[in-house]
């Protein structure tokens, strides 16, 4: 039973690529990429390429381990089609979109910890004699299973604070110990109320809004007043105190991190209730699919650690081992989320019958999972698929792709925003990148290209990033709202521009020295 139970199922593809026939094998836990990937590198293509199964009757097949089983004699048809970047790219640009999009996903931690600034050596000291104490206790005292299992805890956190005192890192591969959702009646005096100018309440509908110019508290009024702008608080009959409270709580539940802090959840909000604005949305979705949209924004990165799915599933951690490393961090995301939700200070949807909640929360799961970025193929592939021939907002399934797609354009929109606003992201980006790939060299894990302080720069970065990546699906989402390509997709061919001279300067080998000049004239 337990050898049975330990052989890896697969799955056995049979493909006709151009005539030729080709068998793949996969398990059950492979993804859609894998698949893709599988399938291109079948077909003699790049792993960017568009790729689509057609069985014997002609029926599109999706790329997901689900996929049917055929035979040899009725094989899927393969058609792929390479991409075309919006310009002429450079010899780098395939690589540069291997490191970007391999790993992307979703980002990165460093927090500086007071602790690790201030009285170092002291606290390095006090710390080795407590780890003593303990190791020797355990040795000598024979502890109770239970307490023996406690002081291992103590042991390993004490380790970890040491090693983050040096680095200045904080305990990232740990869940956090509780969410905080305690009631915050004791802290809404410290929760101001501030009165908003015409000219913010309409600038704050932009694309163009700069967030670096707002205070925490600030950001809080700015998200309160959204939800009342929007109508979602009539329409959920939410509180106004509980709304504060949600707020609060959630605020406290994102970590000081470089990027994934408060500030970026606010970030993608703003983008969000803009694009609202921009594109109409009231007019082809509910109050109740605009609440999800929302909430799942201001929800998406709870309690992020910092170092991304590929990190937390190399080093087994608790996140990667409670997920089966499927989306360790969406689903902690989602799970934090419902968590806050659940206590009834803070729970804005306590007064939606049963069956509405129950779409809110399927909904805000189905958003925030699609922000792990190594689903964006199989997003992206679906969504173009319900553009043709005519987009159907009355079809669920289509109108839920269209919000996926939404939410990943805003979680990653920073370019869309004018340089002075998006060009400190990518300094946070990279410092975020920079601790978790320190932290993999240390434990001898792999090390994505993209993420070493050695390899990367700024332009590297982003250029392939915006090219393949952010343009490509802004232009698709403007053929279905055109407004987007000028106040969007516009500015993101700015950006890889300039993101490209900036790579040519740093290129250029340096003038000669005014002495070789003056030397060269001499010898001729």
């Amino acid at each position: 039973m337990g050898n049975a139970s330990s052989i890896e199922p697969t799955k056995t593809i049979f493909l006709d690529i151009d005539g030729k026939k080709e068998k793949i094998m996969f398990s059950r836990h492979c993804g859609s990429r894998d698949i893709h990937d599988l399938i291109a590198h079948a077909a003699g293509v790049s792993r960017y390429a568009e790729i689509s199964l057609k069985d014997s009757a002609g029926a599109f097949v999706s790329l997901n381990p689900t996929m049917p089983i055929n035979t040899q004699s009725s094989p899927y048809k393969v058609t792929s089609k390479e991409p075309s970047p919006t310009t002429d790219s450079s010899n780098g640009d395939g690589e540069v979109f291997t490191q970007v999009l391999s790993q992307v996903a979703s980002q990165f931690n460093n927090h500086f910890s007071k602790e690790g600034v201030f009285k170092v050596e002291e606290m390095k000291t006090d710390i080795a004699t407590r780890l003593s104490a303990l190791e020797r206790k355990m040795e000598l005292e024979g502890l109770k299973a239970v307490e023996i299992e406690k002081c291992k805890r103590d042991i390993s956190d004490i380790k970890d604070q040491i090693w983050n005192a040096q680095k200045k890192f904080v305990d990232f591969n740990r869940l956090s110990r509780d969410t905080h959702i305690m009631n915050r009646k004791q802290t809404l005096s410290t929760y101001r109320k501030y009165t908003l100018s015409q000219e913010t309440i309409e600038y704050l509908k932009q694309p163009t809004f700069d967030i670096w110019h707002w205070e925490p508290n600030e950001m809080l009024s700015l998200l309160e007043h959204m939800f009342h702008e929007l109508g979602l608080v009539a329409e959920f009959n939410i509180n106004p105190i509980t709304l504060k409270r949600f707020f609060l709580c959630v605020q406290e539940n994102y970590r000081n991190n470089p990027f994934h802090n408060f500030r970026h959840c606010f970030c993608v909000t703003q983008m969000m209730y803009g694009m609202i604005h921009l594109c109409h949305l009231w007019e082809v979705m509910t109050r109740e699919d605009l609440g999800i949209l929302m909430t799942a924004c201001v929800c998406h990165d709870l309690d992020h650690p910092g170092y991304n799915n590929t990190y937390q599933i190399n080093a087994r951690t608790e996140l990667a081992i409670r997920y089966n490393d499927i989306s360790p961090l969406e689903n902690h995301h989602c799970a934090v989320a419902f968590k806050i939700l659940s206590n009834p200070e803070c729970n804005i949807f306590a007064n939606v019958d049963k069956d509405t909640f129950k779409r809110i929360r399927a909904g805000i799961t189905m958003l925030i999972l699609a922000t792990d970025m190594a689903r964006h193929g199989e997003i992206m592939d679906n969504f173009k698929m319900k553009l043709e021939p005519e987009f159907d907002y009355k079809n669920k399934d289509s109108l839920d792709t269209l919000k996926m797609v939404l939410i990943k354009c805003c979680d990653i929109s920073n370019e869309v925003r004018p340089m002075e606003v998006s060009e400190p992201w990518v300094d946070c980006l990279l410092e975020e990148y920079f601790n978790q790939s320190d932290r993999e060299k240390m434990e001898g894990l792999p090390v994505a290209p993209f993420m070493d302080r050695d390899k990367v720069t700024k332009p590297t970065a982003q250029i392939g990033f915006i090219k393949f990546v952010l343009i490509p699906m802004f232009e698709t989402v403007a053929k279905l709202f055109p407004v987007i390509d000028s106040t969007m997709v516009e500015p993101l061919r700015i950006a890889r521009d300039r993101y490209e001279d900036m790579k040519e300067k740093n290129s250029m080998p340096p003038p000669p020295s005014q002495s070789n000049k003056k030397k060269t004239v001499t010898e001729k």
